[in-house]
């Protein structure tokens, strides 16, 4: 069946000249040079590259950079570390100033998280290699789309991104913190000016609500073919779009009728995929995964949604996978992408150009390929559910809820899992937000659905639920639309770069979470399976 046709923009958004047809022979050209790689080559001279550069600083000397030669040397002279063994031993006492402690010269930038989980920021070291590597790995997501689009039309209209706070802070000379989307906006090349929003003066506003109340309205005045962010964020500037929209039109199509691409990330796109599917019919608009993160670009997606994203192999990324059940273990074997296995749950390392060495991520990974290597993100090292013994990893969890949304016919916005024990009961609670008002017996048909997905995927969590002694039966309370959004709100963490904690394992977090969205929950829509 062939693709719908793009239509005339419904207005004019500026002369803007179409580099596609020039993009696409470029594509072409480099999809040929990706495919012809060798991963474990690629890989090994890269870490070569960055052992070498390193070498005179204070972490190259520490641990023997001049005497490593192959992969095995620098196994068993780096260990793995987490960030807070990095900030405490390399960072923390010359932080922001940072000269040759982990990397050659000053850092000169430094990649502020979000903390939403925790509520503590983290400053990860970035670097200008970063920057043009960040900007390299979306540029081969852009070839990838171009060879498989051979009528892309991409490059004719605006870009729209949602992305993090666009301001750079000032720590020391030379030195600048904040989010990496802001680190990395003037990366892109310079055939991108003019064709990207929001303009300056709405990305600098820093109150979110703010910016989309004023960017939504812009952007309908413009032919924009190209939508990026995290999808729970793009769904509620979506939701914006409709009110400040003059159709009666609720689909994609209606607003951005030459829409083509939209790239995701951040979060975990199965409860969000049938959504994103019904406010795309109609149009000729695809959606492609980028696997990124504060310390660089780690994947894109080559191919179709859910078919795993391919890992950037010359990003100045060197990754490493230790098996999940050995993340905690002092000698945890350690895998490369000459010995990875499909099927298997790993723990991502990286080693960068910015001083990172063998430091861990805190994503957990499934490969789906290995030639090229693609992978699928399936939850975080942290993040599992496993206060009663049931390790559930946060894929499981998204594929339950998704599972249950598509039976029931609801649209899930949000979602956050947590644990409660009442009256000597253990249960997980599950706290969703839909897009509209559900039926009376709506939560116990969900909960009942996660129940028996949940069942199916995971032998410890069937096994705990077996009688329902060690573990009850999940809980579903349902949440007024805007509920979560509040709540972040409340705790001034609304923007691209934040997200709502899925898997809650902090007590207080969760109570307080729950105590201020349950009191907008919508009236008798609690139920447990």
């Amino acid at each position: 069946m062939s693709k719908p046709q793009p239509k005339r923009a419904n207005s004019q958004s500026g002369h803007i000249v179409d580099f596609s047809p020039l993009a696409r022979r470029c594509a072409k050209a480099r999809v040929w040079s990706l495919n012809r790689q060798n991963p474990c080559v690629v890989q090994s001279s890269l870490l070569t590259r960055l052992v070498r550069r390193a070498s005179v600083t204070n972490f190259g000397q520490a641990h023997g950079f001049d005497q490593i030669a192959k992969l095995r040397d620098y196994q068993q002279r780096v260990p793995i570390r987490h960030y807070t063994e990095f900030w405490q031993e390399w960072w923390q006492e010359k932080y922001p100033d940072l000269i040759n402690r982990t990397w050659p010269g000053r850092i000169p930038y430094f990649a502020m998280t979000s903390g939403t989980t925790t509520g503590r920021s983290k400053y990860i070291p970035y670097t200008s290699e970063m920057r043009r590597s960040a900007a390299q790995g979306f540029l081969d997501l852009l070839c990838f789309h171009f060879v498989n689009r051979p009528d892309s039309r991409l490059l004719g209209g605006a870009a729209l991104g949602l992305t993090g706070p666009t301001d750079l802070q000032r720590a020391a000379s030379g030195v600048d913190v904040g989010s990496v989307s802001a680190i990395t906006a003037g990366a892109l090349p310079n055939w991108f000016e003019g064709r990207v929003l929001p303009p300056p003066d709405i990305a600098g506003i820093e109150d979110w609500e703010e910016k989309i109340r004023r960017l939504a309205p812009l952007s309908l005045r413009k032919d924009v073919r190209f939508l990026g962010g995290s999808p729970n964020w793009l769904l509620i500037f979506l939701d914006e779009l409709a009110q400040a929209g003059d159709t009666s039109g609720v689909k994609l199509v209606d607003w951005y009728p030459n829409l083509e691409l939209i790239v995701h990330g951040g979060v975990n796109f199965a409860p969000y995929r049938q959504r994103f599917l019904r406010l795309m019919q109609g149009g000729h608009a695809e959606t492609r995964e980028m696997y990124s993160a504060s310390e660089g670009v780690f994947a894109y997606a080559d191919k179709g949604d859910g078919e795993g994203m391919r890992l950037h192999l010359n990003g100045n990324v060197f990754f490493e996978f230790i098996p999940a059940e050995q993340i905690h273990s002092k000698s945890p074997d350690r895998h490369w992408v000459g010995n990875i296995e499909t099927g298997v749950d790993y723990a991502l390392a990286i080693s960068t150009a910015a001083g990172l060495w063998s430091y861990i991520v805190g994503d957990i990974v499934r490969f789906v390929d290995i030639s090229p290597p693609r992978l699928l993100v399936v939850g975080r090292v942290e993040n599992g559910l496993s206060v009663f013994g049931e390790h559930l990893i946060e894929a499981e969890i998204a594929d339950a809820v998704a599972a249950a949304a598509s039976n029931t016919g609801l649209s899930v916005i949000d979602y956050s899992v947590g644990t409660v024990c009442q009256d000597q009961r253990n249960r997980h609670l599950y706290l969703i937000e839909v897009e509209r008002k559900p039926q009376p017996n709506a939560a116990e048909s969900f909960a009942a659905i996660v129940d028996k997905v949940l069942c199916a995927q995971n032998d410890d969590y069937s096994e705990l639920r077996t009688g329902g002694l060690a573990l009850s039966a999940p809980e579903v309370n349902f949440v007024a639309k805007g509920g979560f959004l509040r709540w972040m709100k409340s705790r001034r963490g609304l923007g691209g770069q934040y997200k709502v904690p899925r898997l809650v394992t902090d007590a207080s977090l969760f109570d307080d979470m729950r105590k201020a969205i349950l009191s907008q929950a919508t009236e008798g829509q609690s139920h447990d399976g």
